[in-house]
């Protein structure tokens, strides 16, 4: 990102789910919602360290509720799945505009990996609390909130 562009426009297409950021660079940028949920910034899909990374499926027709701004450098999205904790920063939405065929290939090739597709229904929670010893009796879990995330 060019000397911190900022974003110039923010704009939901729901019925394509879409989102369109604009930039002061003069970059605009076409963020299909299903790419956002999928490289969502959060520890439930980014895990906690590398190497934990949660593949995501069954993401194809997310929609996005609602959007909020969070002070002057990211956006919270209140995604339709109920995953609402990645905070988009501009520079993030940024690296996923310019990287966005990159991703996309490498999102289709994990699922292809795995056996599954976009349209196949995520697995349930185990119940597992991060790795801080709970199990399933704790009731914790990445996105249950038991661990921050």
């Amino acid at each position: 990102m060019a000397d911190m562009s900022l974003p110039q426009s923010l704009t939901v297409h729901a019925a394509s789910r879409v989102l369109e950021v604009g930039y002061s660079d003069g970059q605009t940028f076409r963020l299909p919602f299903e790419l956002l949920r999928v490289y969502s910034p959060s520890a439930e899909v980014q895990g906690h360290g590398p190497g934990q990374e949660v593949l995501q499926t069954g993401k194809r027709e997310v929609g996005i509720d609602n959007i909020e701004q969070v002070g002057n450098y990211a956006i919270k999205p209140f995604f339709s799945d109920g995953h609402e904790s990645g905070l988009f920063t501009w520079n993030y939405l940024y690296e996923l505009g310019q990287n966005q065929d990159t991703l996309w290939r490498d999102y289709l090739a994990r699922l292809e990996a795995a056996g599954v597709d976009r349209d196949t229904p995520m697995p349930q929670k185990s119940g597992g609390s991060c790795g801080t010893g709970g199990g399933a009796s704790s009731g914790g879990g990445c996105g249950s909130g038991s661990c921050g995330c």
